[in-house]
């Protein structure tokens, strides 16, 4: 009977950088910082019912949404983790308005991290999984100082690296370099991820779907004709079924396991959705696409639309190739959207 290899994330990481010679070794690094930093976050959300953590702060992030204690905790979690080890020249977070300069005595890298520090944070006090969303650009800033927002502002197709967590029944740890994604399951016995799902490859088509239903009547015609068509007919002579977490994390990790699209669509009181572009729907593209699957707004790339704004939303389309494909193609025919 063949092993299964006993691989953990900084073997992984390590044997990834040896295969390439041209490599310096920062990104391992970062990587490598971001697996402890969550390991730290995962901590504080399974012990969230037991200490004065869960519920609100009080005050507002900079999208009019209630801030989550937790929120607070895995913002600063990585922000301490990630600023001082010299590979960074600038941050951004879904908490914060603005960019985040790196400690003046530290020093500046040539890397830009952006990240959401706690994706589907509404679901916390219901025990659902909830997730960590990170992207890692180089800087087009000219110099050695600090980074500037046009390093942010960067389109997806850019990413060195992007990658999730999802914190759930088990802790798990989702990456790609562009070549290959892979997923590295926390085992808490001895506080280290190891490799459980290799070289992850979307199907080419499957039979959910995921999307919020409750908008329904606010949707574009093509979209509501997609759905229909879904519940009408039948994948290898099984029905097509919705599933629907309400975490993007989630929803997406299922979809990339099992194949089916997922969905966040403009409608008529948000034509640009609720999703951001550079926090969650670029680097989700950039792995799914790594994946073989296939992430558009209904029209365009996902990868290629270019950020005008740190916190710009954007209508998400995103799964299995042929699911993606074929709802382009009833938005492309009903000719309405917003």
């Amino acid at each position: 009977m063949a092993t299964k290899r006993f691989m953990t994330l900084p073997r992984h990481i390590l044997e990834g950088e040896k295969a390439h010679p041209e490599a310096t070794g920062e990104l391992s690094s970062i990587l490598l910082q971001l697996g402890l930093a969550a390991k730290m976050i995962s901590l504080e959300v399974n012990k969230a019912g037991l200490v004065n953590i869960i519920g609100f702060t009080g005050d507002e992030n900079v999208h009019g949404e209630k801030v989550k204690k937790l929120d607070i905790f895995a913002h600063e979690m990585l922000v301490k983790a990630m600023d001082h080890g010299g590979h960074f020249c600038v941050m951004a977070s879904e908490e914060e308005e603005d960019i985040i300069h790196l400690p003046p005595d530290k020093k500046i890298g040539k890397y830009v991290l952006l990240f959401d520090p706690l994706d589907g944070s509404s679901n916390i006090d219901a025990n659902i999984s909830i997730g960590t969303i990170f992207s890692i650009y180089k800087r087009i800033s000219p110099g050695d100082g600090p980074g500037t927002l046009e390093d942010c502002l960067q389109p997806g197709y850019k990413q060195e690296v992007a990658g999730y967590i999802v914190y759930g029944s088990s802790t798990i740890f989702v990456y790609t370099a562009g070549h290959g994604v892979y997923g590295f399951t926390l085992d808490p016995a001895f506080g280290e991820f190891l490799l459980s799902h290799d070289n992850i490859q979307i199907p080419k088509s499957g039979r959910i779907y995921s999307l919020n239903e409750g908008n329904y009547f606010s949707w574009p015609q093509g979209l509501k004709d997609y759905i229909k068509y879904l519940q009408a007919n039948y994948y290898d002579g099984k029905p097509y079924q919705a599933r629907y977490v309400g975490s993007m994390v989630a929803d997406i990790h299922r979809t990339l396991l099992y194949g089916g699209i997922f969905i966040y669509p403009g409608d008529r009181r948000n034509p640009k959705g609720k999703l951001r572009l550079c926090y969650e729907c670029n680097p989700m593209a950039f792995i799914v696409e790594a994946a073989g699957g296939r992430a558009t707004d209904g029209k365009q790339r996902i990868l290629e639309k270019k950020p005008e704004a740190l916190h710009e939303r954007t209508p998400i389309y995103i799964g299995s190739e042929e699911d993606v494909l074929l709802v382009e193609k009833f938005l492309r025919e009903s000719r309405e959207a917003y």
